[in-house]
């Protein structure tokens, strides 16, 4: 455990020397405070790094340059610890562009276990009866100064980690699931942010539930969106901010001709009404003005019905899920997902080793239950 004191880094001479001690260590822990509750690009607003009973607290608003630290987290002989990696890791590559060897995720590695609640929080008073005072999560990190008691709360997330990682390795290995976690975690070490994929793509796609409207809806809904969209970027807020998901679906279906409409339909709050109600407004008018052979139409993703025989299988592998994770205690989603399931029945491989071919497995899910899923299938005729 880290019993230190944080030293809060905001020179480049001062993350020199903290990249100077880490840099002797087997193992780091890290996470990170992001802004994106608060504003409309969200950036990473701190870095909290913990080695060799020491806590550094890095202010990426107040360096302009953190590359020193792209060697300590590419070091492969250096085990990185975090606990939630996936949203650290794309965060840490937008941002800064750190490549990341060696990750341990012990949030991860908890679910592999078979806990019941994963959250650093139940597991810190799990392991050592330490209970963690989360009142500052929501809080603003891109505020300046920062204030002492939010820097103390930083380091109480990295401050237990590389106790809990040993901790968790040693259960993983007793249990025989160390291999398990290891791939997993190896796999969070490639993924990546994609808001940059697609550039073009209407931005009602990313809003649940918008397959369900009609064309001429769906054409209130993007108009919606994008009025949305410029007016977080103006004001420097997350767009959910400025009118929710649901909100925006209720205006699509209901589309409000004018303010006593608006007001009457009870969908944003008064104070929406008088920032936005004109703009909406346009908005829907546009949509409306859409002509009938250019309004939008939601993909559909074609299915094709599984055959008697494959809808067999799935079932039976599904069984097979639900009786195994029962045995191992564990989540039945960690053995195998719905994803993975549908296509080893859809292939039906004659033997484990052509289960080699199906990149959604990983190999100790192949090692560990392959032989076990043919058997299964082959049992369903």
């Amino acid at each position: 455990m880290v019993t230190e004191a944080p030293l809060y880094i905001t020179s480049a001479e001062g993350l020199d020397k903290a990249v100077t001690k880490m840099s002797g260590s087997p193992v780091i822990a890290v996470d990170l405070e992001a802004d994106s509750m608060y504003h409309f690009t969200e950036k990473v607003c701190l870095l909290q790094m913990a080695a060799n009973k020491s806590c550094f607290i890095i202010d990426p608003l107040a360096l302009t340059d953190l590359s020193a630290l792209g060697p300590l987290f590419a070091d492969s002989a250096i085990v990185k610890i975090f606990h939630g990696a996936d949203y650290d890791v794309r965060s840490l590559y937008r941002d800064f562009g750190f490549y990341i060897e060696n990750l341990f995720d012990t949030e991860l590695a908890c679910r592999f276990l078979g806990y019941s609640h994963s959250s650093l929080e139940a597991v810190l008073k799990k392991h050592f009866d330490v209970s963690l005072d989360k009142k500052y999560q929501k809080k603003d990190w891109s505020i300046r100064p920062l204030p002492e008691e939010m820097i103390s709360y930083a380091a109480d997330d990295v401050r237990y980690l590389a106790d809990l990682y040993q901790n968790l390795t040693a259960a993983l290995v007793e249990k025989d699931r160390l291999d398990w976690a290891m791939e997993t975690c190896e796999d969070l070490c490639h993924v990546r942010s994609g808001e940059n994929t697609e550039m073009d793509r209407p931005l009602f796609m990313s809003i649940k539930g918008a397959g369900r409207l009609d064309p001429k809806s769906l054409a209130v809904l993007e108009k919606l969106a994008q009025f949305r969209q410029s007016a977080a970027e103006k004001k420097d807020r997350p767009p959910y901010k400025i009118m929710s998901n649901s909100a925006m679906l209720d205006l699509a279906n209901k589309k409000p001709e004018n303010t006593a409409g608006l007001h009457r339909s009870g969908i944003l709050s008064k104070k929406q009404c008088q920032m936005y109600g004109d703009a909406i407004l346009q908005a829907v008018r546009d949509a409306l003005d859409t002509p009938e052979e250019a309004l939008p139409v939601y993909p559909k993703t074609k299915k094709h019905p599984a055959s008697p025989a494959i809808k067999r299988r799935i079932d039976a592998l599904k069984q097979w899920r639900k009786s195994k994770a029962g045995q191992l205690e564990i989540d039945p989603a960690m053995l195998i997902n719905n994803a993975a399931i549908q296509k080893i029945a859809g292939e039906a491989p004659g033997k484990a080793a052509d289960l080699k071919s199906i990149d959604t497995l990983k190999n100790w899910q192949i090692d560990a239950f392959g032989e076990q899923w043919i058997d299964v299938m082959a049992k369903t005729g």
